[in-house]
C-alpha cells in the first residue's frame, strides 16, 4: 500500500488510499456486511455502489446514514458498523 493512511472501522484499524470510498476500503480489508436492517437484522453492504440504495449505511465521526460507497475515508475517521436506521434513539 502507497502513501496510505489508517481509519477506526468498530475499533479496529483498517488501511486505505487516498481518495478511497469507505466501502472499497471495508471490502478491501475483506468486511462484506457493515449494516444491519431494521427490524430482523439481516446484514447489508455495497449493493449498487453509487449511493442510491441505501444498503451501505455507516456512521462515520458520529453522523449515521451515511453511504459507505461514496463518502471518502479520511485519515483517523471512526467508522462504525450501523443497526437500521441509525436513530434507535428515536425509535421509541
Amino acid at each position: 500500500m502507497s502513501a496510505g493512511y489508517r481509519f477506526a472501522f468498530d475499533g479496529d484499524e483498517i488501511d486505505a488510499e487516498p481518495g478511497q470510498s469507505i466501502a472499497a476500503a471495508l471490502i478491501a480489508a475483506g468486511h462484506r456486511s457493515w449494516r444491519s436492517t431494521r427490524g430482523r437484522g439481516e446484514p447489508r453492504g455495497a449493493f449498487c455502489g453509487i449511493g442510491v440504495c441505501f444498503d451501505c449505511l455507516v456512521t462515520v465521526n458520529g453522523r449515521p446514514n451515511q453511504r459507505a460507497c461514496v463518502v471518502e475515508v479520511g485519515p483517523g475517521d471512526r467508522v462504525e458498523r450501523q443497526e437500521g436506521t441509525g436513530r434507535g434513539h428515536l425509535d421509541h
